[in-house]
């Protein structure tokens, strides 16, 4: 159960930003896919009161952990990189752009976010997954509970659901990495099945056409879940009810369980930044991954904080969406790989597949024909677009 923390929060953070004083001057550049609005101006306003300086741009400039880590590598002026996954994560600390260098860093808090971190480099600051969620009522299936063992059984579910209408963002990459967990070679079949059949309603994500009936099962990410669900008859007639004690709504029982990600916070190391304005991003860094402001971050915007001190402050006891199994850091059979390592390993081959076959049409009047599987060119599939 979620407590009520508003008030303690707000005199907390007021308390705590004391102790943050920025050393100078310095406007800190920022890069993130966590930049809707509402967190872009509360974090630029809660820094301000902090002392800190910072420039981020909201997701109507830079859209998706894509956009994101092209957009700090390209322009070479970031200080700050949070948000991604560890598939991104990965991929920044191992060097794969050129101009993105993590710094070396140790928060004090760092021993609060358990084993989401890359020590001495970036650390956990919240916790996100991708759901399945079903209607039960007359919406849905009628009292009926759902349980697959793969995501990919919904294609076979008997039942309508909605699907994304394009390949890219970090969300819909992290439920086709979802999808395709059940094969080490993905089946690629499976997939265009889940989009042929499945309904495109023009909707961002799964949530809105679930809340208004016009699918029975929905895919939607974690951090903004209680959120819809609380505003949830604002936008239906016949809307989901129950945030923490779901009444005509569950969670699909799958039996592998889902696919997580953390986001992080990292410091981008720069040789033009003086020794006194690292030290103010190192402050900020601290300021920000703090349990008593990452415990107001996720008060406000309804996510679970990677800091086991934060999360104690926010919740009585985890919420069932935090508790699904994690197939993420699974080991993939024949690899010494993760799961998110193996997708890290893959994203650009798979993205391409999809891009070159024409996945996630929109319009379903021009939908292409389903290629046949047998005779498909695979090493010219994977290369990029032309």
């Amino acid at each position: 159960m979620k407590k009520l923390l508003a008030l303690a929060l707000a005199l907390v953070m007021a308390l705590s930003l004391c102790s943050f004083a920025a050393a100078e001057d310095y406007t800190i550049r920022i890069y993130s896919n966590s930049n809707s609005t509402e967190r872009v101006n509360w974090l630029v306003n809660a820094a301000k009161e902090a002392g800190f300086s910072i420039s981020i741009d909201d997701n109507s400039v830079i859209s998706g952990d894509t956009a994101a880590v092209q957009a700090a590598n390209e322009n070479k002026d970031g200080d700050i990189l949070f948000g991604l996954n560890e598939t991104r994560w990965g991929q920044v600390i191992g060097g794969t752009y050129e101009n993105l260098k993590i710094a070396d860093w140790t928060p004090s808090w760092a021993g609060e976010v358990g084993d989401f971190k890359y020590d001495g480099k970036a650390y956990g600051i919240v916790i996100q997954n991708v759901l399945m969620l079903y209607r039960n009522d007359e919406f849905g299936t009628n009292g009926n509970e759902l349980h697959f063992d793969h995501w990919a059984d919904i294609v076979n579910s008997g039942y309508t659901w909605y699907r994304q209408g394009k390949v890219g963002g970090t969300t819909n990459a992290n439920i086709n990495s979802a999808m395709l967990y059940a094969f080490t070679d993905p089946t690629w079949k499976t997939l265009w099945q889940y989009c042929q059949n499945g309904v495109f309603t023009g909707d961002s994500y799964g949530f809105d056409p679930l809340n208004r009936g016009d699918v029975q099962i929905g895919t939607f990410y974690s951090s903004s879940l209680f959120g819809k669900i609380d505003t949830a008859a604002d936008n239906s007639q016949h809307p989901l009810k129950g945030v923490l004690e779901p009444e005509n709504w569950a969670l699909v029982d799958i039996a592998d369980g889902t696919y997580y990600i953390a986001e992080y916070l990292g410091i981008i190391d720069r040789d033009d930044r003086t020794a006194e304005q690292t030290e103010t991003v190192k402050a900020f860094a601290e300021w920000f991954g703090s349990a008593e402001v990452q415990a107001a971050w996720a008060d406000e915007f309804d996510s679970y904080p990677c800091n086991t001190v934060a999360a104690a402050e926010i919740y009585d006891e985890t919420p069932a969406i935090y508790t699904i199994k994690n197939f993420a850091l699974n080991k993939v059979e024949g690899t010494d790989m993760t799961y998110a390592e193996y997708v890290g390993a893959h994203t650009k081959e798979w993205t391409n597949i999809m891009t070159n076959l024409g996945f996630y049409w929109a319009d379903n009047s021009a939908a292409p024909a389903e290629p046949d599987w047998d005779t498909l060119d695979w090493a010219t599939l994977t290369q990029a677009a032309q």
